[in-house]
């Protein structure tokens, strides 16, 4: 599918009718017991593409106090919106993730890098750059598989991600997921990658 098409309408449109394969019901394992294990309960946290943020319900139940939402379906966002209208500890907003200004300490990726065209991915690199502070770190699951359809959802190896992200991050992790959930196990990747320091 062309990179042009996949927009805030194609996304609003697949939550509407409830085409949401992607969406586990809960928030993801590994992803869970990182955060609980290695992030400050007052860093400042992206999750962009955050969908129903089963991983943001998950953090502001283990205290996590700063904790920012993207997504670019409009109908979406002002769900999750009322959902978290009581929680001051949690913005969602309602915008392209290339667009958007920021700076954090850890940027959470679940199923939005696969959402996005391969064409892509060079472009999410730089600005993953842009919204982490220095030695920030992005961390989350990547499917380790192809897919058969044409995409999204669009998969990736071991070796592609390597290239991809090595020159800008020091990669602490590219690891087969131990945790994932049973229908992706031995499919993921799991992933923590720091900001290198500037030269």
């Amino acid at each position: 599918m062309n990179s042009s098409l996949l927009d805030g309408n194609y996304w609003d449109d697949r939550y509407k009718n409830k085409e949401t394969g992607w969406d586990i019901g809960y928030a993801s394992p590994a992803i869970v017991s990182y955060t609980e294990e290695s992030i400050a309960k007052n860093a400042r946290i992206l999750i962009p593409g955050c969908g129903n943020a089963h991983e943001a319900k998950a953090l502001l139940d283990k205290g996590f106090s700063q904790i920012t939402l993207l997504d670019i379906a409009p109908s979406l966002v002002e769900k999750v919106s009322e959902e978290f209208a009581v929680s001051p500890d949690v913005q969602v907003i309602c915008q392209d993730f290339f667009q958007h200004q920021g700076q954090y300490d850890y940027i959470i990726e679940q199923t939005f890098f696969c959402a996005l065209h391969p064409s892509l991915r060079t472009s999410y690199v730089r600005q993953m750059l842009t919204l982490l502070k220095p030695h920030g770190i992005l961390i989350g699951l990547l499917f380790k598989r192809e897919f058969a359809q044409q995409g999204p959802p669009f998969g990736g190896n071991q070796e592609e991600y390597q290239q991809l992200f090595q020159s800008e991050f020091d990669i602490l992790q590219l690891i087969d997921s131990s945790n994932s959930i049973p229908q992706r196990q031995g499919n993921e990747l799991f992933i923590e990658l720091q900001k290198k320091a500037a030269v």
